[in-house]
């Protein structure tokens, strides 16, 4: 069980909550919760138009809505703005944002019921996820068709998933005990307005690319030895003198991960190669390039999975509602962007690297790793597999945040494109995951052929654990089965696991 304490919550733990843990609220939430409700009907008393309360949303803000169609306001705001396209989000990253929505609302800025609140978190410890398109944001004025895809769902509108299947929501909430909400002045807005959905999709690219950071480093090291490559480029003298955390942090991982082979160890002499190529040499100054990265996104991310981005804010100390734009999702947009540029080269030098171990002038390996090339193709295609996989990967890369297209009539003129941003990041990270898998058969492969030499103990009980399942390769065989089979064990964490003492923290320093 995850206790959030809003605006104060480690990154840790929203990387738990998207790994499945339950949560729950501190218990100081509730008296935050009650003092902002009370705050916006001493604000509403006064009789004053306050944006989104009493007046039309957008373009429409002009309007003043009467006394008596305030509730009516809110749900109506939830049952127009619910006009999402698109296959339903995955249920993890679904869960985390209504975990992030639950923060959100309890750090008492928004005026809403603890009733309110209280549902929401009740659905989240119930296992009630509702199904939320995931097209249809622009990163401006918040997620607002997500998110009202979300609040409908509290209204017993659309659909929830319960264990997988689709329930219509109203039942659902019945079946588990809950009453549907019925939403009081501001709480509609309150539920739509916000930077959720961009983030929870943002932060489960973070967490996906961290393991496939770690596990590149393995796959990497593994290669390198396959190849009978040098550790002397991972020396750490070199490093120091560049003076990059992650360059530094990358190329100690890459030294211990290879430190023992008695692969290494018979080529320290009388080997007339003076360089390796890049992909191998310079495993330290571009993986440790991406860990900065992902260093720096994890920073925007935590910080805005912590905000408040709701619009317009209540100060109960002051009795205040104030407008402003907390909702533009610029800062996500550009933390997703950096994701996928790292993801794009995690990627990248690992299919260099494939590539190098299937060419006979470059590795010294049997020609596409097989022991009989010809009658045999080894990884010929395996390796097109994965070029097809990294092509791919760069054209999603190119970056969403510079895009902007006016809404609403020109009142939300300048967009942050975060959704877009954020959304293609587990795409690429599966192609990355099944590059590496690729990569891991690979090196294996070629560190078969240097028996009976032995690797690092680390990178040996790699290889063991990939060898309970896919055996090395001596002649032709269905392939796809192998591919999948490694890959599942990229995206499970169990490569990066069997090394992890080798591997560094990818927190922020």
């Amino acid at each position: 069980m995850i206790t959030l304490i809003p605006g104060e919550v480690p990154l840790a733990d929203w990387r738990a909550v998207y790994r499945g843990a339950d949560v729950a609220l501190d218990d100081a939430a509730p008296g935050r919760i009650a003092a902002s409700a009370a705050a916006l009907q001493a604000i509403l008393a006064r009789g004053e138009p306050v944006y989104g309360i009493n007046t039309g949303f957008g373009k429409l803000a002009h309007i003043r809505i009467g006394a008596d169609d305030l509730m009516a306001l809110q749900r109506n705001i939830v049952l127009s703005h619910a006009a999402g396209v698109g296959a339903p989000m995955p249920v993890p990253v679904a869960r985390l944002m209504m975990a992030l929505k639950l923060a959100n609302l309890a750090q008492g800025a928004s005026g809403v019921q603890p009733e309110t609140v209280a549902l929401l978190g009740a659905m989240l410890q119930r296992g009630l996820v509702p199904v939320v398109p995931d097209q249809g944001s622009v990163g401006a004025s918040g997620d607002l068709a997500p998110l009202a895809h979300m609040a409908a769902a509290m209204l017993g509108v659309g659909e929830i998933f319960v264990d997988g299947a689709r329930v219509p929501a109203a039942a659902a909430l019945i079946a588990s005990g809950l009453r549907p909400a019925v939403l009081g002045p501001k709480e509609g807005l309150a539920l739509l307005n916000g930077t959720q959905f961009c983030t929870a999709y943002a932060l489960a690219g973070l967490f996906e690319a961290e393991l496939l950071w770690h596990t590149g480093l393995v796959t990497g090291a593994l290669a390198t030895d396959a190849a009978r490559g040098s550790d002397t480029p991972f020396d750490p003298r070199i490093h120091a003198l560049r003076r990059h955390r992650g360059q530094i942090d990358a190329a100690a991982a890459l030294r211990a991960l290879i430190a023992g082979s008695a692969i290494r160890q018979s080529h320290l002499t009388q080997d007339d190669r003076v360089q390796d190529p890049y992909c191998l040499r310079c495993q330290p100054q571009v993986m440790g390039a991406v860990l900065d990265l992902l260093r720096h996104a994890a920073v925007t991310l935590g910080t805005e999975a912590n905000g408040v981005t709701d619009n317009p804010l209540i100060f109960p100390e002051t009795l205040e509602a104030l407008s402003g734009g907390n909702f533009h999702a610029e800062p996500v947009a550009f933390a997703a962007d950096i994701i996928a540029l790292a993801l794009c080269e995690i990627g990248s030098i690992a299919e260099r690297r494939l590539a190098m171990l299937i060419d006979p002038a470059l590795s010294g390996l049997p020609a596409f790793l097989t022991p009989r090339p010809g009658l045999n193709s080894g990884f010929m295609i395996p390796q097109v597999t994965a070029a097809a996989l990294v092509s791919e990967n760069k054209q999603r890369a190119t970056p969403a945040s510079v895009d902007s297209i006016p809404t609403s009539a020109n009142q939300e003129d300048h967009v942050s494109m975060a959704a877009h941003a954020a959304r293609r990041l587990l795409p690429m990270a599966a192609n990355t995951a099944a590059i590496l898998g690729i990569e891991l058969l690979a090196a294996a492969q070629g560190c078969d052929f240097h028996a009976p030499l032995r690797s690092s103990t680390a990178l040996e009980a790699v290889r063991a654990l990939l060898r309970r399942e896919v055996p090395g390769l001596t002649e032709d065989r269905y392939f796809a089965p192998d591919i999948e089979a490694a890959t599942r064990m990229v995206t499970s964490g169990a490569i990066a696991a069997a090394a992890s003492s080798m591997l560094p923290e990818l927190e922020p320093p």
